[in-house]
């Protein structure tokens, strides 16, 4: 059995973190929790270098835990380009890469993923790039094919995994940033930012391949709403968000970032 820690979009950067004071804290917790496998499902700064250096650190403090990230969104808006992103940039980057747990038939698959426009297929005849251009955050991240190609890129990538997964009769947690059902989409009468905003949450194609090859657990983030783990199916889904406090939002149920990365924290057995 291997004690695994599931956590997403800490945003270390924006809740304005002292890097140097918060990795001892965390990697005291994990490890008196007796965690062997620290799992973080992107969004941990706004520039891939600092991120990759948080991974970095903090690997080097559980070790021999592992520790495996992917990048969100916002990891990606600075210090990297797509082909580096497609590239396997560090042996904790787990994009389109995979990690068997040692003592298990746990297999842990990872892919940044996309978006697809699909999650506001209930707009009609609107234009997401041009508004996602002058509007979303993602703006700034260059890539070489339209938002729709580059989720069937993650779609082939991770169900090419999910195949052989199968044919090696593994068990499969699966980490992605994005969303990837419908349920966890809030539709609001503003037509203008939030319907428009859920063109770039995620994809509902990744969760009908999640059902389609049964897959035990989906690890996400993105959406900083702390949903209880739910279950569909044969797949139980868990968005661990730690989100943001600032002057002008507060998602956070306690007062103190450690704290409440401590309560987002979710520890399963892998068994």
């Amino acid at each position: 059995m291997v004690k695994a820690a599931l956590i997403s979009d800490l945003h270390v950067d924006v809740n304005r973190q002292n890097i140097d004071q918060l990795l001892p804290q965390q990697a005291g917790y994990l490890m008196q929790q007796g965690v062997g496998l620290y799992l973080i499902a992107g969004d941990i700064t706004n520039h891939f270098a600092q991120s990759l250096d948080y991974v970095e650190r903090i690997q080097r403090l559980i070790a021999p835990a592992k520790v495996r990230f992917i990048a969100g969104n916002h990891d990606m808006l600075h210090d990297v380009t797509y082909a580096a992103l497609e590239s396997p940039l560090a042996p904790t980057y787990l994009h389109q890469g995979q990690l068997d747990v040692a003592g298990t038939n746990w297999r842990i698959i990872g892919n940044n993923g996309w978006y697809d426009y699909q999650f506001a297929d209930n707009l009609i005849n609107r234009d997401f790039l041009t508004w996602k251009r002058a509007f979303w955050v993602d703006s700034t991240i260059e890539q070489p094919q339209t938002d729709p190609e580059r989720m069937t890129h993650v779609l082939t990538a991770v169900e090419a995994q999910l195949v052989q997964a199968q044919a090696e009769h593994k068990r499969v947690l699966l980490m992605t940033h994005f969303v990837p059902r419908r349920d966890y989409i809030r539709y609001t009468d503003d037509d203008r930012f939030w319907n428009m905003a859920n063109a770039m949450l995620g994809s509902p194609q990744l969760g009908k391949l999640v059902e389609d090859y049964r897959v035990e657990i989906v690890q996400f983030g993105h959406v900083h709403r702390h949903f209880a783990p739910r279950q569909f199916n044969d797949t139980t889904y868990y968005d661990q968000a730690v989100g943001y406090h600032n002057k002008r939002i507060n998602e956070w149920s306690q007062t103190d970032y450690f704290t409440e990365w401590r309560q987002r924290l979710r520890l399963l057995e892998l068994k």
